[in-house]
């Protein structure tokens, strides 16, 4: 349904089974046109070390026709909003998506969650935050989409969270998509795939954006070159490989 897909693992993330060649090849089959490998931040238990993000370099920008941007699933640590990745990994990495975890941030209650996710994204180096419908987190979603569009931080829509992970989100994550839609803010989707085989399946998240009317300028996913405009407008210049192949 989209030719971009903004949230998946592979073997990096030791809990994912799928190497970055098994991405390219189902990519190409489903006609996925550019994904961003968004392993686990380092805090995670079984999260790749600062070495892996840093070393994202030796990548190919795009392999038959499949572009690739180099990303992150940081976790948001505590109520200031900090994450892990900082520093030099911030300037090695194309997409930055973050969200909680519960063996990173215990849940606690809706006024630490929403402070905590606000302040990620006041901080300016989230592009994403991931997966915020997860009832384990409950949060104010009326002040997270608010807060959302004036940062121009996009809120997820996580296709795995209505069928194997975070069981119970449906009803949030249409109501974030209903703040989002009325707060003029932007959605991405995200397969979050630990398996290659599901890439690029928003099934589920169609049927979302299709029950609230939420408007297709307003996603994502849409293209890459939306997709790779959105980030230029948040401070992150185009890789001169990709921007030539999707003017």
């Amino acid at each position: 349904m989209y030719p971009v897909d903004l949230h998946m693992h592979t073997v990096a993330s030791t809990h994912a089974y799928s190497t970055l060649h098994d991405y390219i090849t189902m990519a190409k089959q489903k006609g996925i046109t550019l994904f961003a490998i968004t392993d686990h931040g380092p805090d995670m238990a079984d999260a790749p070390h600062y070495w892996h993000f840093m070393n994202m370099h030796v990548w190919p920008r795009v392999v038959d026709g499949v572009g690739i941007l180099r990303g992150i699933e940081a976790n948001i640590k505590n109520t200031a909003g900090d994450i892990d990745c900082t520093g030099p990994m911030l300037d090695a990495l194309d997409l930055i998506i973050a969200g909680f975890h519960e063996p990173v941030f215990p849940p606690r209650d809706a006024v630490a969650h929403t402070e905590a996710m606000i302040a990620a994204m006041a901080g300016g180096d989230v592009h994403i935050i991931s997966h915020p419908g997860n009832p384990k987190f409950p949060v104010d979603i009326p002040a997270i989409a608010a807060a959302a569009a004036y940062y121009q931080v996009a809120l997820e829509l996580n296709n795995s969270s209505f069928s194997h992970s975070r069981k119970g989100s449906e009803p949030n994550c249409r109501a974030i998509a209903e703040a989002v839609r009325d707060a003029g803010g932007w959605l991405a989707l995200g397969s979050d795939s630990h398996t290659a085989f599901t890439l690029g399946d928003f099934s589920e998240c169609r049927r979302i954006l299709d029950e609230v009317n939420f408007p297709e300028d307003r996603i994502l996913n849409v293209s890459p070159r939306r997709l790779l405009d959105f980030l230029a407008s948040r401070g992150m210049p185009c890789d001169p490989e990709l921007n030539a192949l999707f003017q």
